[in-house]
């Protein structure tokens, strides 16, 4: 796959994503997706399969009024396509962390994503 084929499929997850369309985000994951977060070097969610991406998908999609990913610049290797993201969101209910419904979150991070018969076969997002 050219990096323009995998630009093409990463904005159409980001697009589905910011417009929480979890159908449309898992249109372009293969079956197996495996899922990271990463946040201060720690793995805080993962998932295996479409089916528990789905159900990750779901929760955070419920915990959001607003979010946008935005591509900030693109890396590519045979292996790994490393994009350079800033993020923002609002909160739509109160966080165990403390972080209240209204609150805004603005971020930068990066998401790996690797490439498989022309799909998403894995996503790491680390911030």
């Amino acid at each position: 796959m050219n990096l323009d084929d995998k630009k093409k499929i990463i904005q159409k997850y980001l697009e589905a994503y910011n417009q929480f369309d979890v159908d449309g985000m898992l249109s372009v994951l293969s079956d197996d997706i495996k899922f990271e977060n990463v946040q201060n070097d720690e793995v805080n969610a993962s998932s295996h399969g479409k089916d528990e991406f789905k159900g990750i998908a779901e929760q955070a999609k419920a915990l959001f009024e607003e979010r946008n990913q935005t591509i900030e610049n693109i890396e590519d290797s045979p292996e790994i396509t490393l994009v350079k993201i800033s993020y923002y969101g609002k909160l739509a209910s109160d966080l165990p962390n403390g972080m209240k419904a209204g609150d805004e979150l603005s971020l930068s991070g990066a998401s790996e994503f690797v490439f498989s018969d022309k799909l998403i076969c894995s996503i790491r997002d680390i911030s």
